[in-house]
C-alpha cells in the first residue's frame, strides 16, 4: 500500500505516456494471500475509477499460462499471439505444480495438480537440508543453489534411495503429483551417517543431482500421461512456466518429451517465469480483447479454481456492454 503509488507512477513515466492513455487497468484478483490481493485490488479500483477505465481481474494461473503468448513470435502472422490454442501448460513453481489444457482465453481444464507440496517448495527444502548457501551467489535462491550443486554431481549414486512418486500400480496412471514422500525420503537419506557426510562436497553434489533427477522423472512421467490423453485434440505446443521451468535439467527432460509428441517446447524468459507484473498486464490485454471486462464491485478471490473462469467469462461478457456505456 505504501509503495504501489510510486511504482505505478514510475511505470507510467518509464513508458513515456500519461495515465489517461491507458486502455484499461488489470489487477491480480486471485488466488493468493488476502492482504496482498486487497492492496493491489484497492489501488487498481481507485485508478480505474478516477481514469474512468475498464478494470480486469486476472487469475494468477491464467497469467502464467498466457505469458508464452507474449514472448513467442508467430511465424505466419505477427499479429496473432503464439502459441495458438489449444496447448498444454506445465506450471511449476514454489507454490504450484499443475498441468493445464489451455483451450482459449478464460477456458482451461486442470488435468493434474500436486496433492501436497509444490515441486519448487520441495527443491527449496532439499537445498536447505543439504545446507547449501545461496546468499553469496548474487542471483536466485535455494533452487538455483541446488541446480548448481547438482551440475557437479552424479545422480546415479543416490537415486535408488529416492522413490519415484505416484509410480506404484494403483497411482501410476493418475495425473496428479506428490512431492511430500520424496521430500521425506531425502531428509532420511541426508541423516544416514553411514552413507552421507555433508562435509564432503561430492556427497552434497551427488545428493543434489539425485533429488533433481527424481523431480524431473516425476514431472516427465505425469506430463507424458497428459500429452497422451490430449493427443487427438490438435495441440500446438507444450508450454513450461513458473520459476522451476528455468531449471536446465528439467527443461532438457521436457524438451525430449515435447519432441516425442511433435510439439515445440515454449518457455518464457526466466525473468518472466516467476511472478511478475508483465504477465498480469498481458493477460489483461487478452481478456480486454475478448470482451472479458469486470465491474468495479468485483472482489478478490484468495481461493479460485482456474476452471471456474468459464463461469466468470460468461458473467464478464454479460456486463461488458453495460460497463463500456457507463464509461462513455
Amino acid at each position: 500500500m505504501q509503495n504501489l503509488p510510486s511504482i505505478v507512477q514510475g511505470a507510467i513515466d518509464a513508458a513515456g505516456i500519461q495515465a489517461s492513455d491507458l486502455d484499461a487497468i488489470a489487477v491480480t484478483r486471485g488466488p493468493g494471500l488476502p492482504p496482498c490481493l486487497s492492496a493491489g485490488m484497492n489501488a487498481a479500483k481507485t485508478l480505474a475509477a478516477v481514469l474512468r477505465k475498464p478494470i480486469l481481474g486476472v487469475h494468477h494461473m491464467e497469467a502464467h499460462a498466457l505469458t508464452a503468448r507474449l514472448t513467442t513470435k508467430n511465424a505466419e502472422n505477427s499479429h496473432v499471439p503464439s502459441p495458438v490454442f489449444p496447448f498444454i501448460t506445465l506450471l511449476i513453481s514454489g507454490g504450484h505444480t499443475l498441468i493445464l489444457l489451455a483451450q482459449g482465453v478464460g477456458r482451461y481444464k486442470q488435468l493434474g495438480t500436486t496433492l501436497d507440496d509444490a515441486v519448487g517448495e520441495a527443491i527449496d527444502k532439499a537445498a536447505r537440508g543439504l545446507q547449501l548457501s545461496w546468499a553469496t551467489q548474487g542471483r536466485g535462491g535455494p533452487g538455483v543453489a541446488l541446480e548448481l550443486a547438482a551440475s557437479n554431481g552424479r545422480s546415479d549414486r543416490f537415486k535408488a534411495h529416492l522413490p519415484l512418486p505416484m509410480s506404484d500400480f494403483k497411482r501410476a496412471k493418475e495425473l496428479n503429483f506428490s512431492f511430500s514422500g520424496l521430500k521425506t525420503a531425502m531428509n532420511r537419506l541426508i541423516s544416514r551417517q553411514d552413507l552421507v557426510d555433508l562435509t564432503r562436497s561430492q556427497d552434497v553434489n551427488d545428493l543434489a543431482a539425485a533429488f533433481q533427477e527424481r523431480c524431473a522423472d516425476h514431472l516427465a512421467a505425469k506430463l507424458e500421461l497428459a500429452l497422451e490423453q490430449c493427443r487427438t485434440l490438435g495441440l500446438t505446443a507444450l508450454v513450461a512456466s513458473g520459476g522451476v521451468a528455468s531449471n536446465q535439467t528439467i527443461r532438457n527432460r521436457l524438451s525430449v518429451l515435447s519432441q516425442r509428441f511433435g510439439l515445440p517446447l515454449i518457455c518464457p524468459p526466466p525473468e518472466l517465469c516467476t511472478d511478475n507484473g508483465v504477465m498480469i498486464a498481458w493477460t489483461g490485454i487478452e481478456r480486454l480483447q475478448a470482451g472479458m471486462v469486470d465491474d468495479y464491485e468485483m472482489t478478490t478471490m484468495p481461493r479460485w479454481p482456474i476452471e471456474d473462469l468459464d463461469q466468470e467469462h460468461a458473467h464478464a461478457v454479460a456486463i461488458t456492454e453495460k460497463h463500456l456505456k457507463s464509461v462513455v
